[in-house]
């Protein structure tokens, strides 16, 4: 082989080379065998590159000192890195560590939180500032994830965020308080907290106020004893307009700031205008075989103060496989954990679709009078067991255009006050409303039974109720591996059991026996064999 053909070949291999690398840029492969593709964007967020008119900037800010002791900003990268690869080169990727790029202040700036981890070096243990957040910029506009590290609603926060961006108009959830003994900055704290990471604005609203036409979703929560008139003309007019709304009613009053005394609520209005819509809330109490644990403080006989675990079927979970898979909002479902809840039965008017979103077990049950639900007195609660067992329906969702509450009747007036409510629209909008039979489950009460996977719920709702169907199927990316409580039926449950101890007891042990007697018996016939020759 002359020079000059060492020389070409060398040429064209390195020319090769850097063709592999540049395809290596836009081509993309990755083998997902967990059962819901985890781990494998999903074709909205491959297909976001038809929505972006100009070029997306993301900077992911990592710390070496955080990706060398942990895998996941290693996955976070790759997730990144495969929707540049997707993009056609409409979104680039930037991986920087601010703290060799002496970027601390500049990255902090921008609403990045450092957090604080243990880091072991040279047999001493230190204590280092990480950073792992994420910069999208589009124009003149940027958004941030403070501190990502969550593998399983990253895509969802980057494609959301994305098209917000892109789109030029938040992405926005209204909140209205109807009970009058809670407040939004109070007692549903965390469900504002999970909105606003997730890239929500929220937007709250008082009673009675004007609700703008243009907002995407409202949730009403509560208010059966307290909305009047005033403000359900309010809420009616909205929906009208094609408004979406999210109810979330009790049928019971439960008095948790006095030995949690029952009553049936005193409707003012609310839960007969919801009633018409399509979907009734009950006056019952649910109770069912997947109760939660309570620990509360109680007083001996001798007079001490002690505190009890106890299995409190008032407080109940919503298992994923008793979720509608052929809705939207409960598709992957990951089940709910409720508080007092009141079921629910539909009957939906002319023109107007329902369907359940989710319910009981059929072991479920309900009290119907004579409410308890002091833990002190569980002996009552099986009271109407036998004639009320059953599956219950706790949540349901309907669409179509909604006849109005206040159609041929006046107008409501306030008392004292010039001001005159608006006219409902000349013509009524298609809209969608979800109905929950439940207030507290979107309340504080949740960091008691860590029940974070109800704010799952309500994120899917605000997107199915925004209209952005496509993107909730994205919200989990976790990979299945199902709850220890997923067998409720006591039968069943006994047999897996039993199956479960046979093969970790008997069988797998008499497996292990049997391969080292065999491999024994083999070792021997080999020997003898050998000596023989």
């Amino acid at each position: 082989m002359t020079k000059r053909q060492v020389t070409i070949i060398t040429l064209l291999s390195l020319a090769a080379m850097i063709l592999t690398v540049l395809i290596s840029r836009r081509l993309w492969f990755r083998l997902d065998l967990t059962e819901n593709k985890a781990y494998t964007i999903s074709p909205v967020s491959r297909n976001l590159h038809t929505e972006i008119p100009d070029q997306v900037r993301i900077t992911y800010y990592i710390s070496e000192k955080l990706s060398a002791i942990h895998p996941v900003p290693k996955e976070l990268e790759d997730l990144l890195r495969e929707y540049a690869a997707y993009s056609r080169g409409r979104i680039r990727l930037t991986v920087r560590d601010p703290v060799k790029a002496g970027l601390n202040r500049e990255v902090e700036s921008l609403g990045i939180i450092p957090q604080q981890i243990e880091v072991v070096e040279k047999d001493q243990t230190n204590i280092a500032m990480v950073y792992s957040g994420i910069v999208i910029e589009y124009l003149d506009e940027q958004d941030v994830i403070p501190f990502a590290f969550n593998l399983e609603t990253l895509e969802y926060d980057l494609t959301s965020r994305i098209r917000t961006l892109v789109r030029g108009k938040a992405r926005e959830a209204a909140f209205l308080v109807g009970d009058p003994n809670k407040e939004w900055s109070r007692n549903y704290s965390i469900l504002n907290q999970a909105f606003v990471q997730s890239g929500f604005r929220v937007r709250v609203i008082n009673p009675g106020d004007e609700i703008p036409d243009g907002l995407p979703a409202l949730f009403v929560l509560g208010g059966v004893e307290s909305l009047d008139e005033w403000a359900l003309y309010r809420i009616d007019r909205y929906i009208r307009g094609g408004g979406k709304v999210l109810f979330a009613l009790d049928g019971v009053f439960v008095d948790d700031g006095n030995a949690l005394q029952s009553r049936v609520m005193i409707d003012k209005g609310l839960q007969a205008m919801v009633s018409f819509y399509g979907a009734t809330v009950k006056p019952e109490l649910v109770m069912d075989v997947t109760a939660q644990s309570l620990s509360y403080q109680s007083v001996d006989p001798s007079g001490s103060r002690v505190y009890r675990i106890v299995r409190y079927p008032l407080w109940l979970s919503v298992l994923p496989q008793n979720g509608n898979t052929a809705h939207p909002v409960t598709a992957g479902f990951s089940g709910v954990d409720v508080y007092w809840a009141s079921p629910l039965e539909l009957n939906p008017p002319e023109g107007i679709s329902a369907a359940p979103l989710f319910h009981t077990t059929p072991d479920a049950w309900s009290q119907t009078r004579d409410f308890v639900a002091n833990p002190e007195q569980s002996y009552q609660f099986q009271g109407e067991l036998g004639e009320t067992k059953g599956e219950k329906l706790l949540a349901a969702a309907l669409t179509g255009v909604f006849p109005s509450w206040f159609d041929g009747v006046a107008k409501p007036v306030r008392e004292g006050s010039e001001e005159e409510l608006p006219d409902m629209p000349d013509a009524a909008r298609e809209s969608r409303i979800i109905v929950i039979g439940d207030t507290d489950l979107a309340s504080g009460l949740v960091q008691y039974t860590r029940s974070d996977r109800n704010f799952d719920f309500f994120l899917k709702a605000a997107d199915w109720l925004g209209n952005d169907d496509d993107i909730i199927g994205i919200r989990s990316r976790r990979s299945s591996s199902g709850r220890l409580d997923k067998i409720t039926d006591a039968d069943k449950k006994v047999k897996a059991m039993g199956f479960a101890r046979t093969l970790n007891v008997i069988l797998i042990p008499l497996g292990v026996i049997a391969l080292g007697v065999g491999r024994a018996l083999q070792r021997r016939r080999r020997k003898e064999s050998s000596d023989g020759v």
